[in-house]
């Protein structure tokens, strides 16, 4: 991958649209810039509407110019970005004159790895632009976007340099007199260097909540055969997504749906009816049943007025009792009375579900937005710690392990990296970013 080329790429989403922009990125662009426009004067980041000919002055489409000059541009390359129709016949016309031009087509991620190299953005960053790229409710824009604009970044570097500063101090207690050191230097470090790993494992407590933020909340109905999961399943989707038949195991598989609820992603899953069975084909769902179970945040335990025995599946769990229509009596406690064939007491599961959903996510707006590498680097970190403070007074270790956990923190950042993460993080990104 050479750098110092010229790259375009479709920033916008492909298919027939009224407007796309195309993305170009490079070294002095200015008089490209004025090959678009047909103008030697202009002036820096204002549209300019031109009619854009090819090499041989034919004319592609009408639309408009704009040019940022290095540095200040998204990658601290010059960029320039066209806005034209959004046909795709057009798109492809002028990326071909671009390709005559000496331009080649960008990348996954290779205008994000632009302005990674030229210090616009850091990793971090890249992977609060990746999520962002891929929200779908608001809670999720939300997260991506503090991410991507700096607040994890802030928390690392404000660690990282923590980190060095308490190596520096250790080493420094080995190779100077005790006169020469701020006094009481060790019970400062041990202090401090405590102080970093407990806020380290209290964020590497909150993944979950980042997870279920990221991915989604996963919501499981589960219960025997033909309590009416199915029936719930289909009122909370607001369709009949789910076969409901009074025959026992008409459910044999995963029946999923992507909910908002309250701008949360929620992975609604309808499973399989647990119980003995020698049918094949069922015991696989079943299975597939309690993997739903494992992984769920959330799970609406449902029974029958005749089978209400609770038997905890999980400790955020909301137990329903459905089939209220059928019974006069409601005198079990902590349990919620449903009837999805009449709509009686559906209102008060929404509001339970809700609640949970409400206790997984409230108090997240200032934590770290963690992934799986970054909870990786910082599970080292956390553990690198762990083993200065146990070194003791041994500050030969002390400093040794304090600088591995700043190394970790530096691979967030990207500040101390390898090609390796720098292809994985990047390749999450689409063409023009």
């Amino acid at each position: 991958m050479n750098n110092s080329d010229t790259i375009f790429a479709l920033s916008s989403g492909h298919g027939k649209s009224g407007v796309a922009v195309i993305r170009i990125s490079g070294d002095s662009l200015a008089n490209t810039f004025t090959t678009f426009i047909n103008k030697s004067d202009f002036a820096p980041r204002r549209a300019y509407f031109c009619n854009l000919r090819d090499s041989m002055g034919e004319l592609i489409d009408q639309c408009l110019a704009i040019y940022f000059p290095a540095p200040h541009s998204f990658t601290g390359t010059d960029v320039i970005e066209l806005h034209t129709h959004g046909a795709p016949a057009t798109i492809n016309a002028t990326f071909e004159y671009l390709k005559t031009l000496g331009m080649r087509l960008a990348t996954p991620g290779e205008f994000s790895r632009r302005a990674f190299y030229n210090n616009k953005m850091d990793l971090a960053d890249i992977d609060g632009l990746a999520a962002l790229l891929g929200a779908q409710t608001d809670a999720q824009r939300k997260h991506a976007l503090r991410s991507m604009l700096g607040h994890d970044s802030e928390i690392y570097r404000t660690w990282r340099e923590q980190m060095v500063e308490i190596s520096a101090y250790a080493a420094a207690i080995l190779d100077y007199n005790t006169d020469d050191l701020p006094q009481n230097i060790g019970e400062t470090i041990h202090a401090r260097t405590e102080k970093l790993y407990h806020e380290i494992d209290t964020a590497l407590q909150n993944y979950n909540t980042s997870r279920a933020i990221r991915g989604g909340i996963n919501v499981a109905l589960v219960g025997e055969t033909n309590v009416g999961k199915s029936s719930i399943f289909n009122y909370l989707a607001g369709s009949n997504r789910a076969i409901v038949s009074d025959i026992a195991g008409t459910t044999r598989d995963v029946v999923s749906i992507n909910l908002d609820i309250d701008g949360f992603l929620i992975n609604l899953s309808d499973t399989a009816g647990l119980r003995d069975t020698n049918d094949t084909i069922e015991s696989i769902g079943i299975e597939r049943t309690k993997c739903e179970i494992e992984n769920a945040d959330i799970v609406i335990h449902v029974y029958t007025p005749e089978s209400a025995t609770h038997n905890k599946l999980c400790d955020n769990e909301i137990v329903v009792i459905n089939k209220s229509d059928t019974t006069t009596t409601q005198n079990i406690p902590n349990v919620i009375y449903t009837s999805a064939k009449t709509g009686d007491g559906m209102n008060i599961l929404t509001r339970a579900l809700r609640q949970k959903i409400h206790e997984i996510t409230d108090g997240t707006e200032d934590k770290l937005t963690l992934n799986a590498r970054t909870k990786s680097l910082l599970e080292s970190a956390r553990d690198d710690l762990l083993h200065a403070l146990n070194a003791n007074e041994n500050y030969d270790i002390f400093a040794e392990h304090t600088r591995r956990a700043s190394d970790a923190i530096g691979k967030i950042l990207g500040t101390i990296t390898t090609s390796e993460v720098l292809d994985k993080t990047f390749s999450q990104l689409c063409l023009g970013k």
